[in-house]
Protein backbone atom coordinates (compact mmCIF):
# COMPACT_ATOMS: atom_id res chain seq x y z
CA UNK A 1 0.00 0.00 0.00
CA UNK A 2 1.25 3.12 -1.03
CA UNK A 3 0.44 6.35 -0.33
CA UNK A 4 -0.88 9.11 -2.78
CA UNK A 5 0.97 11.38 -4.65
CA UNK A 6 -0.46 14.27 -3.05
CA UNK A 7 -0.28 13.01 0.55
CA UNK A 8 3.47 12.46 0.03
CA UNK A 9 4.10 16.19 -1.17
CA UNK A 10 2.58 17.45 1.59
CA UNK A 11 4.05 14.98 3.88
CA UNK A 12 1.29 13.74 6.18
CA UNK A 13 2.06 10.64 8.10
CA UNK A 14 2.48 7.56 6.88
CA UNK A 15 -0.16 5.10 5.31
CA UNK A 16 -1.79 3.02 7.20
CA UNK A 17 -1.09 -0.82 6.72
CA UNK A 18 -2.99 -2.99 4.35
CA UNK A 19 -4.55 -6.17 5.26
CA UNK A 20 -1.64 -7.97 2.99
CA UNK A 21 -0.39 -9.99 5.97
CA UNK A 22 -0.97 -12.52 8.37
CA UNK A 23 0.35 -9.65 11.18
CA UNK A 24 -1.54 -6.79 9.70
CA UNK A 25 -4.54 -9.11 9.86
CA UNK A 26 -4.42 -10.29 13.42
CA UNK A 27 -3.50 -7.06 14.57
CA UNK A 28 -6.54 -5.31 12.99
CA UNK A 29 -8.50 -8.35 14.08
CA UNK A 30 -7.56 -7.88 17.92
CA UNK A 31 -8.39 -4.30 17.56
CA UNK A 32 -11.68 -4.45 16.11
CA UNK A 33 -12.66 -7.73 17.46
CA UNK A 34 -12.51 -6.11 20.86
CA UNK A 35 -14.32 -3.29 19.51
CA UNK A 36 -17.17 -5.60 19.06
CA UNK A 37 -16.88 -7.58 21.81
CA UNK A 38 -17.50 -4.18 23.66
CA UNK A 39 -20.42 -3.27 21.35
CA UNK A 40 -21.76 -6.84 21.58
CA UNK A 41 -21.49 -6.69 24.83
CA UNK A 42 -23.59 -3.72 25.88
CA UNK A 43 -26.23 -4.85 23.33
CA UNK A 44 -26.50 -8.21 25.41
CA UNK A 45 -26.56 -6.28 29.07
CA UNK A 46 -29.13 -4.48 28.18
CA UNK A 47 -31.61 -7.18 27.95
CA UNK A 48 -29.91 -9.11 30.47
CA UNK A 49 -30.14 -6.39 32.72
CA UNK A 50 -33.58 -5.23 32.43
CA UNK A 51 -34.38 -8.56 32.30
CA UNK A 52 -34.33 -9.15 36.18
CA UNK A 53 -36.16 -5.67 37.75
CA UNK A 54 -38.64 -5.57 34.86
CA UNK A 55 -42.01 -7.57 34.92
CA UNK A 56 -42.30 -9.83 32.00
CA UNK A 57 -44.88 -7.82 30.24
CA UNK A 58 -42.22 -4.72 30.55
CA UNK A 59 -39.44 -6.18 29.77
CA UNK A 60 -41.18 -7.68 26.54
CA UNK A 61 -41.99 -4.36 25.81
CA UNK A 62 -38.56 -2.93 25.97
CA UNK A 63 -37.29 -5.82 24.12
CA UNK A 64 -39.40 -5.30 21.10
CA UNK A 65 -38.55 -1.38 20.89
CA UNK A 66 -34.62 -2.63 20.98
CA UNK A 67 -35.60 -4.77 17.75
CA UNK A 68 -37.87 -2.19 16.32
CA UNK A 69 -34.39 0.12 16.77
CA UNK A 70 -32.18 -2.25 15.69
CA UNK A 71 -34.01 -2.78 12.51
CA UNK A 72 -34.05 0.95 12.04
CA UNK A 73 -30.68 2.00 13.33
CA UNK A 74 -29.24 -0.68 10.40
CA UNK A 75 -29.66 1.97 7.66
CA UNK A 76 -26.45 3.48 9.43
CA UNK A 77 -25.13 0.54 8.68
CA UNK A 78 -26.17 0.55 5.48
CA UNK A 79 -24.65 3.96 5.14
CA UNK A 80 -21.77 3.14 6.56
CA UNK A 81 -21.27 -0.05 3.75
CA UNK A 82 -21.71 1.91 1.36
CA UNK A 83 -19.23 4.68 2.04
CA UNK A 84 -16.96 2.20 2.92
CA UNK A 85 -17.29 0.06 -0.79
CA UNK A 86 -16.60 3.49 -2.02
CA UNK A 87 -13.62 4.83 0.11
CA UNK A 88 -11.92 1.07 -0.38
CA UNK A 89 -11.56 2.04 -4.29
CA UNK A 90 -10.89 5.96 -4.24
CA UNK A 91 -9.17 8.19 -2.61
CA UNK A 92 -12.24 10.80 -2.52
CA UNK A 93 -16.03 10.43 -1.90
CA UNK A 94 -17.53 13.45 -2.65
CA UNK A 95 -21.10 13.83 -1.98
CA UNK A 96 -21.00 11.74 2.06
CA UNK A 97 -22.56 14.70 3.60
CA UNK A 98 -25.26 15.05 1.71
CA UNK A 99 -26.17 11.54 1.09
CA UNK A 100 -26.12 11.15 4.80
CA UNK A 101 -28.33 13.85 5.68
CA UNK A 102 -30.55 12.69 3.72
CA UNK A 103 -30.21 9.18 5.06
CA UNK A 104 -30.49 9.89 8.46
CA UNK A 105 -34.00 11.71 7.74
CA UNK A 106 -35.44 9.68 5.91
CA UNK A 107 -35.02 7.01 8.70
CA UNK A 108 -36.11 8.69 11.65
CA UNK A 109 -38.77 10.38 9.78
CA UNK A 110 -40.30 6.57 8.40
CA UNK A 111 -39.92 5.81 12.11
CA UNK A 112 -41.90 8.73 13.28
CA UNK A 113 -45.00 7.91 11.03
CA UNK A 114 -44.66 4.50 12.10
CA UNK A 115 -45.30 5.41 15.84
CA UNK A 116 -49.20 4.92 15.70
CA UNK A 117 -48.73 1.09 13.69
CA UNK A 118 -46.26 0.39 16.20
CA UNK A 119 -48.38 1.49 19.65
CA UNK A 120 -51.25 -0.23 18.11
CA UNK A 121 -49.88 -4.02 16.59
CA UNK A 122 -47.00 -4.36 19.46
CA UNK A 123 -49.03 -2.66 22.25
CA UNK A 124 -46.57 -0.06 22.68
CA UNK A 125 -46.48 3.73 24.08
CA UNK A 126 -46.77 6.74 21.77
CA UNK A 127 -43.75 8.54 24.06
CA UNK A 128 -41.88 5.48 24.12
CA UNK A 129 -41.45 5.27 20.24
CA UNK A 130 -40.95 9.11 19.84
CA UNK A 131 -38.19 8.47 22.30
CA UNK A 132 -36.83 5.38 20.53
CA UNK A 133 -36.94 7.59 17.25
CA UNK A 134 -34.91 10.62 19.03
CA UNK A 135 -32.23 7.83 20.22
CA UNK A 136 -31.80 5.89 16.60
CA UNK A 137 -31.38 9.30 14.76
CA UNK A 138 -27.43 10.12 16.05
CA UNK A 139 -27.31 6.21 15.47
CA UNK A 140 -27.79 6.05 11.87
CA UNK A 141 -26.06 9.49 11.41
CA UNK A 142 -22.54 8.03 12.56
CA UNK A 143 -22.39 5.62 10.10
CA UNK A 144 -21.29 8.32 7.32
CA UNK A 145 -17.69 8.80 9.65
CA UNK A 146 -17.65 4.98 10.29
CA UNK A 147 -18.00 4.47 6.78
CA UNK A 148 -14.84 6.66 5.71
CA UNK A 149 -12.86 4.99 8.66
CA UNK A 150 -13.94 1.15 7.60
CA UNK A 151 -13.52 2.20 4.05
CA UNK A 152 -9.66 3.40 4.68
CA UNK A 153 -9.06 0.91 6.63
CA UNK A 154 -8.38 3.27 9.69
CA UNK A 155 -9.41 0.39 12.20
CA UNK A 156 -7.93 1.88 15.24
CA UNK A 157 -10.05 4.82 14.69
CA UNK A 158 -13.12 2.54 14.25
CA UNK A 159 -12.33 0.58 17.03
CA UNK A 160 -12.78 3.95 18.93
CA UNK A 161 -16.02 5.09 17.08
CA UNK A 162 -17.64 1.86 17.51
CA UNK A 163 -17.51 1.79 21.18
CA UNK A 164 -18.21 5.63 21.39
CA UNK A 165 -21.47 4.93 19.49
CA UNK A 166 -21.83 1.62 21.22
CA UNK A 167 -21.62 3.41 24.62
CA UNK A 168 -23.70 6.21 23.17
CA UNK A 169 -26.63 4.38 22.23
CA UNK A 170 -26.79 1.54 25.34
CA UNK A 171 -24.94 3.11 27.95
CA UNK A 172 -27.61 5.84 29.06
CA UNK A 173 -30.29 3.13 29.29
CA UNK A 174 -28.19 1.01 31.33
CA UNK A 175 -27.58 3.59 33.65
CA UNK A 176 -31.41 4.07 33.84
CA UNK A 177 -32.35 0.24 34.47
CA UNK A 178 -29.72 0.18 37.03
CA UNK A 179 -31.17 3.09 39.13
CA UNK A 180 -34.65 1.41 38.88
CA UNK A 181 -36.10 3.62 36.18
CA UNK A 182 -38.78 2.44 33.77
CA UNK A 183 -39.04 1.87 30.11
CA UNK A 184 -39.56 5.21 29.06
CA UNK A 185 -36.91 6.74 31.49
CA UNK A 186 -34.47 4.86 30.21
CA UNK A 187 -35.37 5.50 26.59
CA UNK A 188 -35.42 8.92 27.05
CA UNK A 189 -31.62 8.78 29.08
CA UNK A 190 -30.65 6.63 25.86
CA UNK A 191 -31.21 8.97 23.50
CA UNK A 192 -28.98 11.90 25.58
CA UNK A 193 -26.33 9.73 25.72
CA UNK A 194 -26.63 8.62 22.24
CA UNK A 195 -26.36 12.51 20.92
CA UNK A 196 -23.81 13.14 23.32
CA UNK A 197 -21.38 10.45 21.30
CA UNK A 198 -21.58 11.96 17.58
CA UNK A 199 -19.40 14.87 17.83
CA UNK A 200 -16.04 12.64 19.25
CA UNK A 201 -16.88 10.46 16.45
CA UNK A 202 -16.82 12.84 14.29
CA UNK A 203 -13.66 13.79 15.38
CA UNK A 204 -12.26 11.03 14.47
CA UNK A 205 -13.13 11.26 10.62
CA UNK A 206 -12.91 14.52 10.46
CA UNK A 207 -9.26 14.88 11.97
CA UNK A 208 -7.95 13.25 8.74
CA UNK A 209 -9.04 16.28 7.09
CA UNK A 210 -9.52 14.47 3.79
CA UNK A 211 -5.91 13.53 3.66
CA UNK A 212 -6.17 9.85 4.71
CA UNK A 213 -3.51 7.67 2.77
CA UNK A 214 -5.16 5.80 0.44
CA UNK A 215 -4.96 2.12 1.03
CA UNK A 216 -3.97 -0.83 -1.54
CA UNK A 217 -6.39 -1.22 -4.60
CA UNK A 218 -7.67 2.73 -3.87
CA UNK A 219 -7.73 5.12 -7.24
CA UNK A 220 -6.05 8.29 -7.00
CA UNK A 221 -9.75 9.82 -8.35
CA UNK A 222 -12.53 11.30 -6.69
CA UNK A 223 -15.76 9.34 -6.91
CA UNK A 224 -19.52 10.75 -5.98
CA UNK A 225 -21.28 8.63 -3.97
CA UNK A 226 -25.38 8.18 -4.96
CA UNK A 227 -28.60 7.42 -3.43
CA UNK A 228 -29.26 4.81 -5.28
CA UNK A 229 -25.86 3.08 -3.65
CA UNK A 230 -27.08 3.46 -0.17
CA UNK A 231 -30.75 2.46 -0.98
CA UNK A 232 -29.18 -0.85 -2.64
CA UNK A 233 -27.40 -1.22 1.06
CA UNK A 234 -29.72 -0.01 3.00
CA UNK A 235 -32.43 -2.32 1.21
CA UNK A 236 -30.48 -5.30 1.70
CA UNK A 237 -29.09 -4.24 5.46
CA UNK A 238 -32.33 -3.37 6.74
CA UNK A 239 -33.76 -6.96 5.06
CA UNK A 240 -30.84 -9.13 6.84
CA UNK A 241 -31.68 -7.16 10.49
CA UNK A 242 -35.52 -7.89 9.72
CA UNK A 243 -35.11 -11.51 8.94
CA UNK A 244 -32.73 -11.71 12.12
CA UNK A 245 -34.99 -10.22 14.01
CA UNK A 246 -38.66 -10.87 12.89
CA UNK A 247 -39.31 -13.88 15.36
CA UNK A 248 -39.12 -11.54 18.55
CA UNK A 249 -41.15 -9.04 16.61
CA UNK A 250 -43.60 -11.98 15.83
CA UNK A 251 -43.20 -13.25 19.65
CA UNK A 252 -44.35 -9.89 21.10
CA UNK A 253 -47.55 -10.14 18.37
CA UNK A 254 -48.46 -13.79 18.62
CA UNK A 255 -47.06 -15.11 22.14
CA UNK A 256 -48.84 -14.23 25.39
CA UNK A 257 -46.98 -11.63 27.36
CA UNK A 258 -44.91 -14.38 29.62
CA UNK A 259 -44.07 -16.51 26.79
CA UNK A 260 -43.04 -13.49 24.87
CA UNK A 261 -40.54 -12.27 27.58
CA UNK A 262 -39.24 -16.05 27.37
CA UNK A 263 -38.36 -15.71 24.21
CA UNK A 264 -36.79 -11.94 24.29
CA UNK A 265 -34.48 -13.85 27.12
CA UNK A 266 -33.89 -16.58 24.23
CA UNK A 267 -33.44 -13.87 21.74
CA UNK A 268 -30.36 -12.47 23.59
CA UNK A 269 -28.37 -15.70 22.56
CA UNK A 270 -29.53 -15.85 19.03
CA UNK A 271 -27.90 -12.41 18.68
CA UNK A 272 -25.30 -13.34 20.74
CA UNK A 273 -24.51 -16.44 17.68
CA UNK A 274 -24.99 -13.69 15.25
CA UNK A 275 -22.87 -10.64 16.17
CA UNK A 276 -20.01 -12.70 17.08
CA UNK A 277 -17.74 -13.54 13.85
CA UNK A 278 -18.76 -9.55 12.62
CA UNK A 279 -15.40 -8.15 13.39
CA UNK A 280 -14.84 -11.27 10.30
CA UNK A 281 -17.09 -9.33 7.98
CA UNK A 282 -15.80 -5.67 8.93
CA UNK A 283 -12.34 -6.26 8.25
CA UNK A 284 -13.12 -8.12 5.07
CA UNK A 285 -15.66 -5.87 3.32
CA UNK A 286 -12.80 -3.50 1.63
CA UNK A 287 -11.61 -6.75 0.08
CA UNK A 288 -14.99 -7.59 -1.01
CA UNK A 289 -15.28 -4.06 -2.46
CA UNK A 290 -11.56 -4.37 -4.22
CA UNK A 291 -12.08 -8.07 -5.15
CA UNK A 292 -9.42 -9.56 -3.43
CA UNK A 293 -8.70 -13.46 -4.41
CA UNK A 294 -11.05 -15.75 -2.10
CA UNK A 295 -11.53 -12.97 0.48
CA UNK A 296 -15.48 -14.29 0.73
CA UNK A 297 -14.66 -17.90 1.38
CA UNK A 298 -12.37 -17.25 3.91
CA UNK A 299 -14.76 -14.89 5.67
CA UNK A 300 -17.53 -17.95 5.15
CA UNK A 301 -15.31 -20.77 7.12
CA UNK A 302 -14.15 -18.27 9.63
CA UNK A 303 -17.74 -17.12 10.22
CA UNK A 304 -18.61 -20.90 9.79
CA UNK A 305 -15.77 -21.96 12.80
CA UNK A 306 -17.10 -19.87 14.93
CA UNK A 307 -21.09 -20.93 14.58
CA UNK A 308 -20.14 -24.01 15.27
CA UNK A 309 -18.01 -23.37 18.45
CA UNK A 310 -21.42 -21.25 19.60
CA UNK A 311 -23.74 -24.25 18.83
CA UNK A 312 -21.60 -26.55 20.62
CA UNK A 313 -21.18 -24.58 23.90
CA UNK A 314 -24.68 -23.57 23.72
CA UNK A 315 -25.41 -27.23 23.56
CA UNK A 316 -23.51 -28.47 26.48
CA UNK A 317 -24.12 -25.66 29.01
CA UNK A 318 -27.73 -24.92 27.84
CA UNK A 319 -29.10 -24.12 31.77
CA UNK A 320 -26.06 -21.88 32.21
CA UNK A 321 -26.13 -19.84 29.23
CA UNK A 322 -30.17 -18.89 29.48
CA UNK A 323 -29.36 -18.33 33.41
CA UNK A 324 -26.89 -15.57 31.91
CA UNK A 325 -28.89 -14.26 29.22
CA UNK A 326 -32.03 -13.98 31.43
CA UNK A 327 -31.25 -15.08 34.70
CA UNK A 328 -32.86 -17.68 37.00
CA UNK A 329 -36.55 -17.54 35.46
CA UNK A 330 -35.49 -18.71 32.27
CA UNK A 331 -33.30 -21.17 33.07
CA UNK A 332 -36.01 -23.80 32.16
CA UNK A 333 -35.42 -22.45 28.41
CA UNK A 334 -31.66 -24.13 28.48
CA UNK A 335 -32.58 -26.89 26.21
CA UNK A 336 -33.75 -24.41 23.54
CA UNK A 337 -30.43 -22.73 23.78
CA UNK A 338 -29.00 -24.65 20.84
CA UNK A 339 -31.47 -23.90 18.66
CA UNK A 340 -31.46 -20.09 19.32
CA UNK A 341 -27.81 -20.17 18.48
CA UNK A 342 -28.21 -21.87 15.52
CA UNK A 343 -30.30 -19.15 14.39
CA UNK A 344 -28.34 -16.85 14.87
CA UNK A 345 -24.61 -18.64 13.52
CA UNK A 346 -26.62 -19.15 10.10
CA UNK A 347 -28.12 -15.61 10.01
CA UNK A 348 -24.14 -14.83 10.35
CA UNK A 349 -23.52 -17.16 7.01
CA UNK A 350 -26.27 -15.05 5.95
CA UNK A 351 -24.61 -12.06 6.30
CA UNK A 352 -21.18 -12.41 4.66
CA UNK A 353 -22.88 -13.58 1.03
CA UNK A 354 -25.12 -10.36 1.54
CA UNK A 355 -22.33 -8.05 2.23
CA UNK A 356 -20.06 -9.62 -0.26
CA UNK A 357 -23.17 -8.95 -3.03
CA UNK A 358 -23.29 -5.20 -1.46
CA UNK A 359 -19.48 -4.69 -2.04
CA UNK A 360 -19.49 -6.07 -5.65
CA UNK A 361 -22.56 -4.16 -6.76
CA UNK A 362 -24.99 -7.22 -7.45
CA UNK A 363 -28.16 -5.69 -8.19
CA UNK A 364 -30.51 -7.06 -6.21
CA UNK A 365 -28.88 -8.11 -3.02
CA UNK A 366 -31.75 -7.95 -0.56
CA UNK A 367 -34.48 -10.30 -2.73
CA UNK A 368 -33.98 -13.36 -0.98
CA UNK A 369 -34.10 -11.91 2.00
CA UNK A 370 -37.42 -10.02 1.35
CA UNK A 371 -38.93 -13.54 0.22
CA UNK A 372 -37.89 -15.19 3.53
CA UNK A 373 -39.07 -12.45 5.80
CA UNK A 374 -42.69 -12.75 3.78
CA UNK A 375 -42.04 -16.30 3.96
CA UNK A 376 -41.57 -16.22 8.18
CA UNK A 377 -44.58 -13.84 8.66
CA UNK A 378 -46.88 -16.19 6.71
CA UNK A 379 -45.85 -18.85 8.16
CA UNK A 380 -46.22 -17.38 11.86
CA UNK A 381 -49.91 -15.79 11.24
CA UNK A 382 -50.58 -19.49 9.63
CA UNK A 383 -49.48 -21.61 12.03
CA UNK A 384 -50.15 -19.32 14.98
CA UNK A 385 -47.52 -20.87 17.48
CA UNK A 386 -48.31 -20.13 20.93
CA UNK A 387 -45.07 -21.43 22.36
CA UNK A 388 -41.58 -20.58 22.24
CA UNK A 389 -40.49 -23.73 20.74
CA UNK A 390 -43.22 -23.63 18.46
CA UNK A 391 -42.05 -19.92 17.11
CA UNK A 392 -38.22 -21.08 17.28
CA UNK A 393 -38.87 -23.92 15.08
CA UNK A 394 -40.35 -21.49 12.69
CA UNK A 395 -37.55 -19.10 12.81
CA UNK A 396 -34.44 -21.99 12.34
CA UNK A 397 -36.35 -23.41 9.71
CA UNK A 398 -36.48 -20.21 7.78
CA UNK A 399 -32.39 -19.42 8.65
CA UNK A 400 -31.86 -22.49 7.11
CA UNK A 401 -33.32 -21.88 3.63
CA UNK A 402 -32.35 -18.31 3.79
CA UNK A 403 -28.52 -19.47 3.79
CA UNK A 404 -29.53 -21.80 0.87
CA UNK A 405 -31.24 -19.58 -1.24
CA UNK A 406 -28.92 -16.23 -0.79
CA UNK A 407 -25.95 -18.55 -1.49
CA UNK A 408 -26.94 -20.40 -4.61
CA UNK A 409 -27.76 -17.01 -5.42
CA UNK A 410 -23.96 -15.89 -5.35
CA UNK A 411 -22.67 -18.62 -6.92
CA UNK A 412 -24.67 -18.38 -9.64
CA UNK A 413 -23.68 -14.74 -10.17
CA UNK A 414 -20.04 -15.20 -9.19
CA UNK A 415 -20.60 -18.25 -12.57
CA UNK A 416 -22.06 -15.53 -14.46
CA UNK A 417 -19.68 -13.06 -13.96
CA UNK A 418 -16.51 -15.45 -14.71
CA UNK A 419 -17.81 -16.42 -17.84
CA UNK A 420 -17.98 -12.68 -18.99
CA UNK A 421 -14.85 -12.03 -17.74
CA UNK A 422 -13.10 -14.83 -19.81
CA UNK A 423 -14.93 -13.82 -22.85
CA UNK A 424 -13.81 -10.53 -22.21
CA UNK A 425 -10.19 -11.95 -22.03
CA UNK A 426 -10.65 -13.96 -25.14
CA UNK A 427 -12.02 -10.69 -27.36
CA UNK A 428 -9.33 -8.69 -26.34
CA UNK A 429 -6.21 -11.67 -27.24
Amino acid sequence: MVASPAAASRGDAAPVVALNSARSVVSAGAVVGLAGVAVNGLAAVVPVVAARPLPPEEFGALSALLAVGSVVAVVGLALQTALAVRWARHERVDGADRVSLLTTGAATGALLLATPVLAVLLHLGVLQTLLLALLTCPVVGAGRWLGELQGRQRYGRLAVGMVLLAAGRYGGMLVALVAGLGVTASLAIGAVSAWAAVLPIAWLAGALGGRGASVAGTEQTAQRITGREVLRAGAATIAMLAISYADLILARALLSAEEAGAYAAGSVVTKGALWAPGVVTVLMLPLFAQARRNAVRITLGATAAVGVVTVLGSAVAGDLVMRVAGGERYTHLGQYAPAFAAAGAVYALVFVVVNAEIAKHVRRPALWLWIALAGITIAAATIRPSTVGGLLAVSVTTAAITLTATTASYALWRRRQQAIEAATAAAAA
